[in-house]
C-alpha cells in the first residue's frame, strides 16, 4: 500500500518531519511518501494562507507524476481544500482534522485542540464544525508559536502545548488532539505528563487510510463528491 502525504504548504523540512510521523504510525507493507507544493504560503497560518495552499495542494496532485498511489493524507490541520481533493482523485482522501477529531471521540466525550496561533482557532472550528465533530470540541487554544517556530525550541513548544492543553482540560477536553502537523510527534512528549490521551492527526489519518484501503472503501461519487464537470479551467495565470 502506498500513501501519499501533502504537506499544505512550501517548506520540505516541515514535509520530511510530517513523512517521518506518517512513517512511524503506518504498519508493515505501507509506504508512505511526502509532497510539497511548488507554490503556496512558507506556512499556513490564516484565511488568505489557507485558500491558496488548498489551490496548491489541488495543482500539486493534479500534475503529480510519480508512482500510483492507494490514499492520500491532507496534513494541513483546518486547512480548506479537502472536499475539492475528493473529488478530484479516485482513492480514500484523509483529512488530518477529521481524522484526529474522529479519533479523539472515541476516547473521551469531548476534546480540546492545542494549535499555533490564536487566528488559526477560527479555521480550525470552521472545519471541524464542516465535518460534523465540532459538537464534543470542548476549546480550540492557540500556544501563541507560529507553524515554524514549532521545531526550533523543543522545550519551549513542549512549555507552550502544557500551558494550552490546560486551559483546554479546564474548559472541559478528555482528550487532546495536536492542532497542527507541525506538531507529528509532540503526543510522546506531553501524554504522560498530561494524564489524558493525546491524538496525532497525521498518524490517525495514516491507520484511517490503511483502514479504508484495506476495507476496499473510496469515496462516494453518489453525490456532493461526484467527479468534477468536465470544463475548461485554467491552472494559474494565463498567457499573454
Amino acid at each position: 500500500m502506498r500513501i501519499i502525504v501533502t504537506n499544505c504548504n512550501t517548506t520540505g523540512q516541515m514535509t520530511e518531519e510530517i513523512v517521518r510521523g506518517a512513517r512511524a504510525a503506518a504498519g508493515p507493507g505501507t509506504t508512505v511518501a511526502g509532497l510539497t507544493p511548488t507554490w503556496g504560503p512558507e506556512s499556513a497560518e490564516g484565511w488568505l494562507d489557507s485558500y491558496l495552499s488548498a489551490a496548491a495542494v489541488l495543482d500539486a496532485l493534479r500534475t503529480y507524476d510519480g508512482p500510483a498511489y492507494d490514499a492520500v493524507v491532507l496534513a494541513g490541520f483546518g486547512e480548506h481544500g479537502r472536499e475539492g481533493v475528493r473529488e478530484s482523485v479516485d482513492v480514500p482522501v484523509v483529512d488530518i482534522t477529521e481524522a484526529a477529531a474522529h479519533l479523539a471521540c472515541l476516547l473521551g466525550r469531548r476534546y480540546g485542540v492545542v494549535t499555533t496561533l490564536d487566528r488559526s482557532c477560527g479555521l480550525i472550528e470552521d472545519s471541524l464544525e464542516t465535518a460534523g465533530v465540532a459538537r464534543n470540541c470542548a476549546a480550540v487554544v492557540g500556544t501563541g508559536l507560529g507553524v515554524l517556530d514549532l521545531a526550533q525550541d523543543q522545550a519551549r513548544t513542549e512549555s507552550a502545548f502544557l500551558a494550552a492543553a490546560e486551559r483546554a482540560r479546564e474548559a472541559g477536553a478528555e482528550v487532546l488532539v495536536l492542532g497542527c502537523a507541525g506538531m507529528t510527534g509532540l503526543h510522546r512528549a506531553v501524554g504522560e505528563k498530561l494524564g489524558m490521551p493525546v491524538v496525532d492527526g497525521v498518524g490517525a489519518a495514516v491507520r484511517l487510510a490503511e483502514s479504508l484501503v484495506g476495507l476496499g472503501l473510496t469515496t462516494s461519487r453518489a453525490g456532493g463528491y461526484a467527479r468534477p464537470l468536465p470544463k475548461r479551467r485554467v491552472w494559474g495565470r494565463p498567457a499573454g
